[in-house]
């Protein structure tokens, strides 16, 4: 049958050539030494350095990921492979390889105080690029947070301290049976402080050669926040919540540090950004900040909206 793309066809060398948004199976791991089969799209490239030959062989990279990515579980390696065989596949076409894959982490999460358990899913974005000396990669993940506004705590802990002595003006003390069934009244939290859903959204550059693990990194940044969103919630896993949050009152800016130190000890990651949007109750607008590695971040892809 005929190759038109190979064709002769004078022209330059092309950056990228290849496809967007192929939707196929991904095997990943899902924590607790258990693995899961999820939906992602693929964008596949290659460069193409001859000058002498109209296209690249499409086909052959679809097939290659039809073949491999949902029979072997996601990883650095496995990446690495499927890459040189792109370069393989092509017959000296191309010299560079390009993959992304964008899916859905699924985690199974276990509620703060309750025995019960549910699903979290993160959303998930893997750069690997492969070329002549060696794999670079990158990860953009998604980790939502309940975020309490230290400034409208210290307000609602004053006026609910004037109430009290309003309350009780005398300086006799408080019968402490009075005192207590005045805090458990409405009339007690006379004001609350405001919270939001809140987002961080983090692009991390691998180190050379440094496997990748999308579940524990979500799991540091989680512990540091101190307030991830939950799954299922019974009353006492609401109230966990609510003391969570009473204890890592915080501004956007603090959650831009606490991730960024995260970021800065995990030996792994060679580069980082990172964007949170605390998405205010009290304005219209939203609080955001930023913060980065330092090396060569400029340059560096984001999207406000995450991966």
């Amino acid at each position: 049958m005929p190759d038109v793309a190979a064709d002769p066809e004078r022209g330059g060398p092309l950056e990228w050539v290849g496809m967007e948004g192929i939707i196929t199976p991904l095997r990943i791991d899902a924590g607790r030494g258990s693995t899961l089969q999820v939906m992602a799209r693929v964008d596949a490239f290659v460069n193409l350095v001859r000058t002498d030959r109209r296209g690249i062989h499409m086909s052959r990279l679809y097939r290659l990921i039809d073949e491999r990515l949902g029979a072997e579980t996601l990883g650095t390696t496995a990446l690495q492979r499927l890459l040189q065989e792109f370069l393989d596949s092509q017959h000296e076409l191309a010299d560079r390889a390009r993959l992304r894959l964008q899916f859905d982490q699924p985690v199974r999460r276990r509620a703060l105080r309750s025995q019960h358990e549910g699903w979290r899913v993160y959303p998930m974005a893997i750069e690997a690029t492969l070329c002549h000396d060696g794999l670079d990669m990158s990860l953009e993940t998604q980790v939502t947070y309940s975020s309490t506004c230290p400034a409208s705590a210290a307000l609602s802990r004053q006026v609910i301290t004037e109430h009290f002595a309003r309350r009780f003006p005398s300086p006799t003390p408080v019968p402490r049976d009075t005192a207590l069934a005045w805090l458990n009244s409405e009339q007690g939290v006379a004001a609350t402080p405001h919270a939001q859903r809140s987002v961080a959204n983090i692009w991390a550059q691998l180190a050379r050669c440094a496997a990748f693990d999308a579940i524990h990194l979500v799991d540091r940044i989680e512990t540091a926040l101190g307030t991830p969103v939950q799954s299922i919630v019974k009353r006492e896993d609401e109230q966990a919540f609510a003391l969570a949050n009473g204890r890592n009152l915080m501004f956007c800016e603090d959650a831009a540090r606490r991730i960024q130190r995260v970021l800065d000890t995990e030996g792994g990651i060679a580069d980082y950004r990172v964007r949170v949007e605390h998405q205010e109750s009290l304005h219209p607008h939203n609080a955001v900040a930023y913060a980065r590695k330092g090396i060569d971040s400029e340059d560096a892809p984001w999207d406000r909206t995450g991966p």
